[in-house]
């Protein structure tokens, strides 16, 4: 039975259902079953797709009896049993603090109440509600939500706001199963729904106290926060895997976090957590088995969190508490080259590295290998930072590498390079291999087991130390790509689910009926919530302060809260090299700014887009840099041409309109990599291609979107191409003509690397572009093996023609691939691959021959910064920027670079030798390039310039840099 609370204030009352007795008292919950504490986690096998058992109500019907996939209408449904549970599969409404509920209901009902079960017991039927232990009245407040609850909530501003009345131990009320539910006046249900509880318990939860497991002289101790748990235990195990646990230690709750102090033996042991809490997705209270979200050590695949102190010397590399001292410079991020690379992609085909340890830390700790040679002559040319795809603990491989597949390659390398059979092979074992990108997240704060020798115990941290600190001793800074966006599990019984286990229906973001967010992919997770955004940010804390990496990627940032994000920034910034080991100033974060899904326009708070995250100082990627020079974008028709790939001037027979239309579409593409040339400044002022002189935020996209953003060059991250969508090598060789030469193909490689660095703003580079790097036309190879995600540091191949890319996101396209792999005129040889790399090499060692090429805010590329070749009468498929430096002692713009006071900059995309004059240009004593002159590329040694006529002549396809010495 129950009974009605409306009055105020109110103290929870808890009723047995076979007793009409009461005990005005505390919820009192049952003691924690630990019998059926694991002897080890039974780990079941990934499958490539996430599981979404608990994501939908269509899917949970089987578990929860339901008949409909559909919320019913309850007023018109028979009252015989329980024929509405579906209706609390959805959780439709919000608590978002002590006094407010707000709920979208119509205006029909004639009351409302709130019902909470401890049991979990409650259900549904058209004449009331059964098994609840309290009901609370609600009143509806005409006034609505307050503005800070729409500012946090704001997809729910429209929603009626219902008064709770005081209640004394709304805490523990926390811990049952919610439902409201709203009657018609004739006392029938007329709507239920469960409540979604980030706010409220944001409100009275909220903590900024220890977490994870405390290292003291004679104690380790354990913190959990898990405000809607009913019990917490830890099973303590002495091995990874296996065996019955040595304890099983009950913590205690204080204000939503459970501790337990244990003897200093725990350390090197291994925990699971058991928790008892209510899960909206099975609508049971669920004894869950998690890992520790702030766990810093694992055993293989995830089984179970180790006890590991970072502090300890015994996992410290030698020189490690030293290796700030050691970083090589860096004097501003306007410096910074980034270059992507995959950990497995790097040294897994390299017979120089030891077998043992190809494909993993290790690899990169072998000085002499071919891989680390190679990223020594990229170090010296100018790139500053490796940037690595996830290295954080992911599905999608297991860590045992003894249960990996493998086909033979030596039957692959007979087949034809337009067979099928070869992706067929790889597809059969993709998920039983290896191979991973890598954005699965199961948890954050622990290295990737399957990249270290042993995924059990300390290896994992040494070796990535030592891959640290190895990378620092050749000139290389650490960037990490973080998945904070998503993960990779949900509910109670996925093995890669940890904090929707711990605190159910908090940590993932949910619509509006409370099902997870997808949009992301899988699992989406909120920011928004206090508790997920100080995760973020600790865990960020971690790998800064205990693995001493100088950067961070983050993968779909725009799902990420702007708040987080500048949190995370000014947390970085404040490490302290004699307090923490590093300097937090030098630590540079960026990411996918990308503004879709439901946190569109701000949809769930101000989140961390292209637009809302300028003047930050934290960078975006510029996409529209890249669309301009490829054509279209990696969503759209794949033959559609850019300004490097032949638009206009070289067709390739897609239909792009009338020469009209494609000379409007050559000349849009050039005025958006102007603006990325130009750091994609918002405020930069240009000549478009009509004539009228503009701001970079005036020029807009196929879509009106403007091209312009950033308020500083550090806030733009200008790239070609990344690890997803086709390799540079493979678009170009799809969108240009197929009877074009594969020299022709090598040059249009270069020119588009040479627009990316010699752009103001922070160049990317995808690993492999240097060496025209091919997988065979895959667009998508995440999961697609080693086979087609080849690297070549011999230099031999560029993994061209290996087969059809996988069916799964390629079939499409076949048709189009196949004609090209077949034709062995697309295939580089070694002398193409040699001369790529020489000719990049060369185009860093100029961006870093001058400061001019890398100018630190946005009034100084204003200022010096110059476009030539516009307006309506440009020559198409030609760009020519100058860059202008001042005189030390006279009054203007102030000296820079000492070696150059001009340079100018050509960067001609045509199939042809242009000659170009400008009458600013004229008189002057430029000279080509140094580093150009002396270019194993014979093309490039053939441009010119005439002082008195101010003609620049330069060869097709090619960038030519013209610089003005200074006069000694």
């Amino acid at each position: 039975m129950s009974v009605n609370l409306s009055s105020s204030p109110v103290s929870l009352l808890f009723f047995s259902s076979s007793s009409s007795s009461k005990s005005n008292c505390h919820l009192h919950l049952p003691p924690p079953r630990h019998a059926t504490c694991p002897s080890f986690l039974q780990v079941r096998r990934f499958t490539s797709k996430p599981n979404p058992s608990f994501s939908s109500p269509e899917t949970l019907h089987s578990r929860c009896s339901a008949s409909s996939s559909m919320p019913v209408e309850l007023s018109s449904a028979s009252s015989q049993g329980d024929e509405f549970r579906d209706s609390l599969l959805y959780s439709k409404a919000y608590w978002v603090s002590e006094s407010i509920i707000a709920w979208n209901v119509d205006d029909s009902y004639a009351s409302c109440c709130l019902y909470a079960s401890q049991t979990a017991a409650v259900s549904v039927a058209q004449d009331g509600i059964r098994g609840e232990d309290v009901r609370i009245e609600l009143q509806e407040d005409s006034c609505g939500l307050l503005a800070n609850v729409i500012e946090k909530f704001p997809h729910i501003r429209d929603y009626k706001a219902f008064k709770v009345p005081p209640v004394s131990d709304v805490k523990s009320l926390l811990k049952c199963q919610l439902v409201v539910a709203t009657f018609n006046s004739d006392g029938k249900v007329s709507n239920a729904t469960g409540l979604q509880l980030p706010g409220i318990l944001d409100v009275l939860f909220s903590y900024d106290g220890p977490l994870g497991a405390h290292y003291a002289e004679e104690a380790v101790s354990l913190y959990l926060w898990a405000p809607t748990a009913q019990a917490v235990c830890a099973c303590i195990y002495k091995d990874p895997l296996g065996g019955n646990p040595l304890e099983i230690i009950q913590l205690e709750e204080i204000d939503g976090v459970w501790s337990v102090k244990g003897p200093k033996s725990w350390e090197g042991c291994y925990y699971v957590y058991e928790v008892s809490v209510y899960h909206p997705s099975t609508l049971q209270i669920e004894k869950c088995y998690a890992n520790d979200p702030y766990a810093r050590g694992l055993s293989s695949d995830s089984r179970r969190t180790v006890f590991v102190n970072l502090d300890s010397d015994t996992l410290k590399p030698k020189g490690w508490d030293t290796l700030a001292d050691e970083k090589p410079d860096l004097h501003s991020f306007s410096d910074i080259s980034i270059y992507e690379l995959h950990i497995r992609d790097f040294s897994i085909n390299d017979r120089t590295v030891h077998p043992d340890i190809r494909g993993g830390y290790l690899a990169f700790t072998s000085q002499d290998s071919e891989g680390v040679l190679h990223l020594k002559k990229l170090s010296n040319a100018g790139i500053t930072h490796v940037h690595l795809l996830p290295t954080f603990q992911f599905a999608g491989i297991d860590d045992e590498k003894e249960k990996w597949k493998s086909v033979d390659t030596k039957v692959l390398e007979t087949l034809p390079p337009d067979s099928a059979e070869q992706q067929a092979q790889i597809m059969g074992i993709q998920n039983d291999d290896g191979y991973n990108w890598g954005y699965n997240p199961v948890l954050w704060g622990v290295p990737k087991g399957s990249y270290a020798s042993n995924p059990n115990g300390p290896s994992r941290t040494i070796e990535f130390r030592k891959m640290v600190q190895a990378l620092s001793h050749i000139g290389l800074r650490v960037v990490l790509d973080v998945v904070y966006n998503h993960l990779h599990g949900s509910g109670p019984f996925d093995e890669n689910s940890v904090l929707d286990k711990i605190v159910p229906g908090y940590y993932l973001r949910r619509n509006t009926d409370g099902f997870i967010e997808h949009s992301t992919c899988v699992n989406n997770t909120a920011s928004e919530h206090y508790m997920v955004e100080r995760l973020i940010v600790d865990d960020l804390f971690c790998w800064a302060v205990n693995y001493k990496v100088d950067g961070f990627r983050f993968d779909l940032m725009g799902h990420i809260m702007k708040r987080t994000m500048v949190k995370a920034k000014k947390t970085l910034h404040n490490l302290i090299k004699e307090v923490h080991g590093v300097d937090g100033s030098n630590i540079y974060i960026y990411g996918e700014g990308w503004d879709f899904g439901e946190v569109a326009k701000n949809g769930r708070g101000v989140n961390a887009s292209q637009f809302n995250i300028c003047g930050t100082g934290i960078g975006s990627f510029n996409d529209r840099i890249r669309d301009a020079m490829l054509g279209g974008s990696p969503f759209g028709p794949p033959l559609q041409q850019g300004f490097v790939t032949g638009l206009l001037l070289q067709p390739n027979g897609h239909d792009h309109g009338t020469e009209a239309v494609e000379e409007q579409m050559l000349a849009s593409a050039t005025d958006h990599i102007q603006v990325g040339l130009a750091a994609n400044s918002r405020d930069f002022v240009l000549t478009n291609c009509e004539g009228t002189e503009v701001k970079g935020s005036e020029v807009l996209t196929y879509d009106g979107t403007p091209v312009g953003y950033s308020l500083s060059p550090t806030e733009t991250i200008n790239y070609v191409s990344a690890h997803d969508n086709e390799t540079l090598f493979d678009i170009v060789s799809l969108k240009t003509p197929m009877d074009i030469s594969v020299d022709e193909r090598c040059r249009i490689n270069h020119l588009a690397t040479s627009i990316i660095a010699l752009a103001q703003g922070i160049p990317f580079f995808h690993s492999g572009d240097e060496i025209l790097r091919s997988k065979s036309l895959d667009r998508d190879s995440y999961n697609s093996g080693d086979w087609f995600n080849r690297i070549d540091f011999t230099y031999n191949s560029n993994n061209w023609g290996v087969g059809l890319p996988p069916k799964e996101k390629n079939e499409n396209n076949w048709p189009l691939i196949r004609p090209r792999l077949a034709d062995p005129s697309f295939k580089p040889q070694k002398s193409h691959i040699l001369a790529a790399l020489e000719n990049f090499s060369d185009i860093l060692r100029i961006r870093y021959s001058s400061p001019l090429f890398r100018l630190r805010t946005a009034n100084a590329i204003q200022e010096r910064v110059h476009f030539h070749n516009t307006g309506p009468s440009s020559v198409p498929g030609v760009i020519v920027m100058s860059i202008e430096d001042g005189y030390e002692g006279v009054p203007g713009l102030s000296q820079l670079d000492s070696n150059y006071s001009y340079i100018v900059v050509i960067f001609n995309s045509r199939p042809t030798e242009v000659s170009f004059a400008s009458l600013a240009l004229r008189g002057r004593n430029f000279q080509l390039h140094p580093i150009q002159v002396m270019s194993v590329d014979k093309v490039v040694n053939s441009s010119s310039y005439e002082a008195s006529s101010g003609w620049f002549s330069v060869p097709a396809r090619t960038t030519s840099v013209f610089v003005e010495p200074r006069e000694i």
